[in-house]
C-alpha cells in the first residue's frame, strides 16, 4: 500500500494568500506554510493540497496562471517551495498542488503570442473564433462568471472563449502542442518532487470543435455550484463547452507521465451535466486516481442525499476511487451552508467525523478542523469577482476565504497586529482561534486530533468498504465500513434535536448532532 499513500489519505487543503503570512505583508505564502507544519503534523494528516502560488496578475487570486513555472513573487521564492517540500517529507506530509489547465491568464506569454496575429507560431494555442455575420459572438455559450462566454479581440479580429473571466482565455487542447507543453509542465513539478496534482476545472480542458451551441435548460433543472437561477449559467445543459470525448486519451497520456514517478496522485475536480458519470469515466488504472465534484459540498443536507450520493458512487464508478469534500475554497463553509449561522461545536464535530468516516480519501478545508463558519464580509471589503458580479444575492467566495485565526488577538495572529490583511479577520472566528481551542481539552480542533488519531489505528475507517444501512428515517445516517480486521458501526444524528433510533439491533439515543462510531480492531 506504499505506493498507494492516497487511498483513504486526509488531504488537508492550504488556501495560501489566507494561511499563514510571514513577512507582515497582509498577505499568506509559503513560509508561512513552512512555519505551521508541525501544526498540520499534529492533525494526523497525510498530505497538502496547496491552492495555485505561480505567478499571476491574480484576477482569480492565482487560478489565472501566467507563467506555470514560477512562483509568484508575494507568494516567496523556488528556494522557499524547496523548503516547503523538504521539510513537509520529514514530517511525513505528501505536497499536493494544484494544476490549470484549460486556461491561462491573458497576461500569460503563450497568450500574447496568441493574440499578436492569425499565423503566428501559437495562433492556434487558444480558442478562437470568427463573428457571425452580424457581429454576435459564435455561439451560446456562457461563463461560470457571469455573461457570455466570448471576448471579442482587436488586434486578431476575432472571439477567444474563456469559461470563466475574461481575462483567463481557454487553451486550445485540440492542438497537439499545446497538450505538450501542459505535460512538460506537469514533469517540471514532478522533477521538483511533488506527489501530486489537483487538477483545477479539469473537464474544462477540451470544447466541442464544431462550436454547436448549447441546449436550454428547462427552469426547475437550473440547480448545482454556479447554477443559481439569478445566474444566466444555470439556463443551458453544458454538453459543448466542456467534457469532450477527446479527453480520455490526454488523461491516459497524463497518467503515463505520472507512473514514471513513484507514489504520484491525482485529484481532479469535476463539474459536468452528470459528475458521477465524468468521475467513473475519468479515473481508474489508466486514467486518474481520484476525483471529486460537488455533490457533497452544496447545499442539499440530509440523510438521503448523503446516502444516495455514496451510493451512487459505488455502483458507478467501479474503478475510481473517491475523495469527499464538505467544504474548499469556492463554496460557503459547511458549518453555515449545511446548519446555519448559529451552528453549536457539536454539528462541528459530527460533520468532521461523518467525513473522515466516509469510505475514499478526505479534503479538509483549512479552517474546518476549528468548526469555523462562513464570515461576512461587507460589499466594500469583497476581493472575489464572482461575488462583486452577483451581489447581493450571492456574495462570492470571500466569506471563506478569510484568513485563518491562530490566536485570539487582532488580525489572528495570520499577520502583524499592525498590517491589514488581504481579506478581514471575521471577528466571530477569533474565539475559536488555534490557540484558544488547544487549552480546551473537548473543542472542536482536539475532538479533530483524537478521531484521527483513532482512525489512523482502525484500518476498516481508511481502507474498508462501505454499507449503507437502509430504512432509517430523517435526520438519520448509518453505514458499516467494513473490513477483515473488523466492521465498523457509524450512526449520525444530522439535526439538533435529541433522536431515538433503532439500529443494527441496537436502540440508541443520540443527542443533538450526536453520533456513534464503534467497532474495528486497531491494527
Amino acid at each position: 500500500m506504499q505506493n498507494e499513500w492516497w487511498r483513504g489519505a486526509v488531504i488537508y487543503q492550504v488556501y495560501p494568500r489566507s494561511f499563514k503570512d510571514s513577512n507582515d505583508d497582509g498577505i499568506g505564502d509559503i513560509k508561512g506554510i513552512t512555519e505551521k507544519l508541525p501544526y498540520l503534523k499534529s492533525l494526523g494528516i497525510q498530505a497538502i493540497w496547496v491552492s495555485p502560488f505561480f505567478k499571476s496578475p491574480m484576477k482569480d487570486f492565482g487560478y489565472d496562471i501566467s507563467d506555470y513555472r514560477e512562483i509568484d513573487p508575494m507568494f516567496g521564492n523556488m528556494a522557499d517551495f524547496d523548503e516547503l517540500i523538504s521539510k513537509a517529507h520529514a514530517s511525513n506530509i505528501k505536497i499536493i498542488i494544484d494544476q490549470v489547465f484549460s486556461h491561462t491568464s491573458d497576461q500569460h506569454e503563450w497568450f500574447k503570442e496568441s493574440r499578436a496575429s492569425k499565423d503566428n507560431a501559437k495562433a492556434d494555442w487558444y480558442v478562437w473564433a470568427d463573428a457571425k455575420d452580424d457581429g454576435t459572438p459564435p455561439n451560446n455559450w456562457l461563463s461560470i462568471f457571469g455573461g457570455v462566454a466570448w471576448q471579442w479581440d482587436s488586434t486578431r479580429c476575432q472571439y477567444y472563449l474563456h469559461n470563466f473571466l475574461s481575462e483567463q482565455p481557454d487553451l486550445n487542447f485540440h492542438n497537439e502542442d499545446v497538450q505538450k507543453e501542459v505535460l512538460a509542465n506537469v514533469k517540471f513539478w514532478l522533477d521538483k518532487g511533488v506527489d501530486g496534482f489537483r487538477l483545477d476545472a479539469f473537464n474544462f480542458c477540451f470544447h466541442d470543435k464544431q462550436l454547436r451551441d448549447n441546449p436550454p435548460k428547462p427552469l426547475e433543472a437550473r440547480t448545482g455550484r454556479g447554477y443559481a437561477p439569478d445566474n444566466p449559467y444555470a439556463f443551458q445543459y453544458h454538453y459543448f463547452n466542456n467534457t469532450q470525448p477527446e479527453m480520455l486519451p490526454f488523461i491516459e497520456q497524463l497518467r503515463k507521465l505520472f507512473d514514471q514517478y513513484e507514489n504520484i496522485t491525482t485529484l481532479a475536480e469535476l463539474n459536468s451535466e452528470d459528475s458521477l458519470g465524468t468521475m467513473a469515466e475519468y479515473s481508474g488504472p489508466t486514467r486518474l486516481h481520484m476525483s471529486y465534484s460537488f455533490e457533497l459540498a452544496a447545499d442539499e443536507y440530509s440523510a438521503e442525499h448523503i446516502r444516495n450520493t455514496v451510493e451512487e458512487f459505488e455502483k458507478r464508478v467501479t474503478d475510481g476511487y473517491p475523495c469527499w469534500a464538505f467544504s474548499n475554497h469556492d463554496v460557503a463553509r459547511v458549518m453555515t451552508r449545511w446548519i446555519g449561522a448559529d451552528a453549536p461545536a457539536s454539528a462541528a464535530k459530527m460533520l468532521n467525523t461523518l467525513l473522515l468516516s466516509l469510505r475514499g480519501s478526505v479534503c479538509v478545508f483549512q479552517g474546518q478542523e476549528l468548526g469555523l463558519q462562513e464570515a461576512e464580509v461587507a460589499f466594500e471589503d469583497l476581493q472575489d469577482p464572482f461575488g462583486i458580479a452577483f451581489w447581493p444575492k450571492f456574495k462570492g467566495r470571500d466569506g471563506c476565504r478569510t484568513p485563518m485565526p491562530w490566536s485570539y488577538t487582532r488580525n489572528g495572529a495570520f499577520t502583524s497586529q499592525h498590517m491589514k490583511p488581504w481579506l478581514p479577520v471575521y471577528e466571530p472566528h477569533l474565539m475559536q482561534s488555534v490557540e484558544s481551542q488547544e487549552a480546551i481539552a473537548d473543542s472542536v480542533l482536539n475532538h479533530f486530533r483524537t478521531f484521527m488519531a483513532w482512525r489512523a489505528t482502525v484500518p476498516a475507517l481508511s481502507l474498508g468498504s462501505i454499507e449503507m444501512i437502509h430504512g432509517l428515517k430523517e435526520p438519520i445516517l448509518a453505514f458499516w465500513r467494513r473490513h477483515s480486521s473488523g466492521d465498523v458501526l457509524c450512526v449520525f444524528n444530522l439535526r439538533g434535536n435529541v433522536e431515538n433510533v433503532h439500529v443494527e439491533g441496537q436502540d440508541l439515543t443520540l443527542e443533538p448532532y450526536g453520533y456513534l462510531v464503534e467497532g474495528g480492531t486497531s491494527d
